[in-house]
């Protein structure tokens, strides 16, 4: 898969491990992607969309020449979360 959707990939994992349903039913996080996506946080139901889009438009060939703006949009808010390291003086 393209690192354009990797921000989006990270988030949604990291989502499904802090959600209820595997921390606190002991389900595996695919079971609780495909048999309790209902459950899952809101949070964790958009970045599932999210994903999907950008995968989707990885395959669409108008977004393969203007680039794919989900997966870019997702990697602009993470470095924006990234803090920058002191300069020295």
């Amino acid at each position: 898969m393209s690192s354009s959707c990797d921000a989006i990939l990270k988030a949604l994992k990291e989502c499904l491990l802090n959600s209820d349903c595997v921390q606190k039913q002991g389900h595996l996080p695919s079971e609780c992607l495909k048999q309790h996506s209902n459950e899952l946080p809101e949070q964790c139901q958009l970045l599932r969309k999210s994903t999907f889009e950008c995968k989707r438009n990885m395959l669409d060939m108008r977004t393969r020449f203007r680039g794919n703006t989900v997966g870019m949009d997702a990697e602009k808010l993470r470095q924006q979360k990234i803090p920058a390291p002191p300069a020295e003086s």
